[in-house]
């Protein structure tokens, strides 16, 4: 009985102490000094678009959207686990109005410039290198100033035809 007298009467006097006036004798807190100039703005860099490619052989993204004249950086991820001579991977973006189909039809037989026929190179606006398994690779480009769908597919032999393709849809 003495200890509960004892633990009541000690509680109640921390808790009276507690929810006394301040001491109006402290010292008032330092005015804040005034803040420096704001550091200049960095350059953003370009916005980033990951993109992935496995053994079902269909990419990640199917439509990238852009704004005319932005600065893109593609990264583009093979997760596939075949060997890259049975299931390479790259992602090739062509100028408005290519003929996609035209060109993977082509690049089957562009093994040497790793699916990109020479003839018509000019068609293509960027692009990543082939890749095989596990294995990721990134290209910057400037997004055109025209408006519109610009079709991008992986030019490995039948990807194309089973559905690895999409487009940058440039507003």
């Amino acid at each position: 009985m003495k200890n509960r007298i004892l633990l009541a009467t000690t509680v109640s006097i921390l808790f009276v102490s507690g929810c006394g006036q301040k001491d109006s004798t402290a010292a008032a807190p330092a005015a804040s000094t005034p803040a420096s100039a704001p550091a200049p703005a960095t350059p953003a860099g370009p916005r980033i678009v990951e993109v992935t490619a496995g053994d079902n052989m269909k990419f990640s993204l199917t439509t990238i959207e852009a704004k005319a004249g932005e600065e893109l950086k593609i990264i583009l991820t093979n997760i596939a686990t075949a060997p890259k001579e049975a299931m390479g991977h790259n992602l090739i973006i062509l100028k408005k109005g290519s003929d996609a189909a035209a060109f993977a039809t082509a690049a089957t037989t562009a093994k040497a410039t790793e699916y990109i026929p020479e003839a018509l190179k000019d068609q293509v606006l960027a692009h990543s290198e082939l890749l095989g398994p596990r294995k990721s690779s990134e290209f910057t480009f400037k997004v055109p100033a025209e408006a519109g769908d610009y079709p991008f597919l992986c030019s490995f032999p039948a990807h194309f035809m089973i559905g690895m393709k999409g487009v940058v849809s440039v507003k």
